[in-house]
C-alpha cells in the first residue's frame, strides 16, 4: 500500500475488445474504490480492435485509452495503455495517457474525442495534447499494459 494505494492485478480480459476491457476495468476500479479512496489496477495482456478498411492512425493502447477519457471525463482518474514494444498499431507511439482532464483539453484544442475514437485514429488527438507514450521501438515484448489510478 504504498502512497496510500491498495493495488489489485486484473490480467481476465485478455483479448477482449478494447471498449469491453474498459468497461470491466473502469467499474473493477470503482468496486476497488468503495474500499480505498486510491486504487491502482495493473492489467495485462492484448485487447483487440475492429479496424476493417479504417485508415486512421493509432492501436489498440490509444484506442483503449481514448474510450476510457470519454468514460472518465472530470473524474480523479488516470489511464494508462501501451504496448511494452513500443509500437502501437501503425503509429509512431507505445500508447497513451489519459485522465479526468483530457476530453476537455481536447475541446479547447478543438479536437472531438467521440470522432476520434469512431475514426480509429487515436494518435494525432494524443499527439495533439502531449499524451501518446513515445519511447521507440524496445526490442521487447511482453504484451501490453494498462495502469488505472483512482485518486
Amino acid at each position: 500500500m504504498r502512497s496510500g494505494f491498495i493495488v489489485e492485478v486484473d490480467n481476465s480480459c485478455d483479448d477482449w475488445d478494447y471498449a469491453a476491457a474498459a468497461d470491466y476495468l473502469l467499474s473493477r476500479l470503482n468496486e476497488l474504490g468503495q474500499k480505498a479512496s486510491r486504487v491502482c489496477l495493473i492489467s495485462g495482456g492484448e485487447v483487440t480492435v475492429k479496424a476493417g478498411n479504417n485508415p486512421g492512425t493509432g492501436g489498440r493502447n490509444q484506442q483503449f485509452a481514448l474510450y476510457c477519457a470519454q468514460k472518465i471525463e472530470a473524474q480523479p482518474i488516470t489511464v494508462l495503455s501501451a504496448g511494452t514494444d513500443g509500437i502501437d498499431g501503425n503509429s509512431r507511439a507505445a500508447g497513451a495517457v489519459a485522465d479526468g482532464s483530457t476530453v476537455a483539453r481536447a475541446k479547447e484544442k478543438r479536437l472531438n474525442a467521440a470522432v476520434a475514437l469512431q475514426e480509429l485514429n487515436a494518435f494525432p488527438f494524443f499527439d495533439a495534447l502531449g499524451d501518446a507514450i513515445m519511447t521507440g521501438p524496445t526490442g521487447n515484448n511482453v504484451r501490453d499494459l494498462r495502469v488505472l489510478l483512482a485518486y
